[in-house]
């Protein structure tokens, strides 16, 4: 199943299916380690919603929601 990072729960994780932004944000998130079929534990989202909180290739990583909303992941099932 396909859903957007920003519609994750938390604990839930997945693999990142391809990046939709353009531009100046793909590169950001390309830069970061947010590449196709990296794979995404979602940790915590702060009480607002913004920012989100994901484990990345054995680092801790915050996201604002926007830059979530570009992240088309591939949703493992349990």
């Amino acid at each position: 199943m396909e859903k957007y990072l920003n519609e994750f729960a938390v604990g839930q994780k997945g693999k990142v299916k391809r990046i939709t932004a353009d531009g100046k944000i793909k590169r950001r998130l390309f830069d970061m380690g947010v590449t196709p079929n990296a794979e995404i534990l979602l940790r915590k989202i702060a009480p607002l919603g913004d920012p989100i909180e994901v484990t990345i290739r054995g680092y801790e990583l915050s996201l604002r929601r926007t830059e979530a909303q570009a992240i088309l992941m591939e949703v493992e099932s349990d």
